[in-house]
């Protein structure tokens, strides 16, 4: 950990992904009367989403242990436990925030939170993108599928999603850094690898390009993949005229769109900032920690959509792990012979046929 110098205007030395103020670390420090409200809803938000992501999150991986093991219980159980394990880590930004962005965890676990938020989005991006092929995969060859589609399989690529999105998080382990700035510390972005400031072009053009990778592999591509997938879904199911459940399907989808427009604004404000020298410090200042936020709430999402969307959410007496238990356990494609209202399954009677991604 080094003391900066403050001979700069506004070098790469400025708050990335828990952004706590997008303030450089030299001369110019946020205005006092800006912390107040955007680090209490900043903080308000990351305590809610730790409390309800690990609360969530665990019983959901719970509910899918005790479960038959399934293509389908691999990928959810996998989802789930990229956010636990984000949400285990999380009361360290928290203190970070409440201690006005003053940071006593050490410079390692400075680089751990960080690598943590990056991999909890690639893993659940790629996720969420395998889980669309799939779904694809089994609607346009029902048959031929089901012969490759076993859950060694599944785990082989959970293993390469897992590894994937440790490599293109890697970056957080290589520029976080931490500094001595006045009478704090603070965890940040330190892309020219110096405490130098007479390097003004390697350091934001590190800047821009991790951005740049992190917006196309993390959110552009994913995207189409996905939005290619279900376009191809649909069609597929309207040309051979097979209902499906709406429910499970809306869960899926709701859960993919959850994930994009809670990372949209992250990736839109994260851009601007490569740019900061074009954009009024008070929208950067506000908007990032806030875009963070909202981000990082991402994490808790997931076992909400399962209770709040699963089929037995509007019989009252249902207790919310049947409810978490029935989201997971859903029948999605039937033919228009067998589709009855009676064709839901008990969750203990849930097999790989009756999944969610069937």
């Amino acid at each position: 950990m080094e003391a900066l110098d403050n001979s700069s205007d506004y070098s790469d030395y400025y708050d990335l992904d828990f952004n706590n103020t997008v303030s450089e670390i030299y001369n110019r420090r946020p205005s006092k009367d800006f912390p107040t409200i955007v680090q209490v809803l900043a903080v308000l938000i990351y305590s809610v989403t730790c409390f309800l992501g690990l609360l969530g999150n665990s019983l959901v991986i719970a509910i899918i242990l005790r479960m038959k093991k399934s293509v389908t219980s691999i990928w959810f159980l996998n989802l789930a436990a990229a956010d636990f394990l984000f949400n285990v880590f999380l009361p360290l930004n928290i203190a970070y925030t409440a201690m006005n962005y003053h940071w006593v965890f050490g410079r390692d676990m400075c680089k751990v939170t960080s690598l943590l938020l990056n991999l909890n989005m690639y893993t659940s991006v790629f996720l969420l993108t395998t889980i669309s092929f799939d779904r694809c995969i089994l609607v346009i060859f029902p048959v031929q599928s089901q012969k490759h589609r076993t859950p060694t399989i599944a785990w082989l690529f959970c293993i390469l999603i897992w590894a994937t999105g440790f490599l293109m998080s890697s970056p957080s382990l290589v520029f976080r850094d931490t500094a001595a700035l006045e009478n704090r510390i603070t965890c940040f972005h330190n892309f020219s690898l110096s405490s130098s400031t007479n390097d003004t072009t390697l350091g934001p053009r590190r800047h821009r390009m991790v951005t740049i990778v992190r917006f196309l592999m993390g959110f552009i591509v994913p995207m189409i993949i996905i939005t290619v997938c279900y376009i191809t879904i649909i069609f597929r199911l309207k040309k051979n005229r097979l209902a499906k459940s709406k429910k499970p399907l809306r869960i899926i989808v709701a859960i993919i769109t959850t994930f994009f427009l809670c990372w949209c604004p992250y990736h839109t404000f994260s851009l601007l900032e490569t740019q900061h020298h074009s954009v009024p410090k008070t929208v950067l200042e506000t908007g990032l920690p806030l875009v963070t936020a909202i981000a990082v709430s991402n994490s808790c999402m997931n076992p909400i959509l399962y209770v709040f969307m699963g089929q037995d959410f509007k019989k009252f007496k249902v207790t919310i792990l049947s409810r978490l238990a029935n989201a997971l356990a859903e029948d999605t494609v039937h033919s228009t012979h067998s589709f009855t209202r009676k064709s839901f399954p008990k969750p203990s009677t849930v097999t790989e046929k009756e999944s969610i991604l069937l």
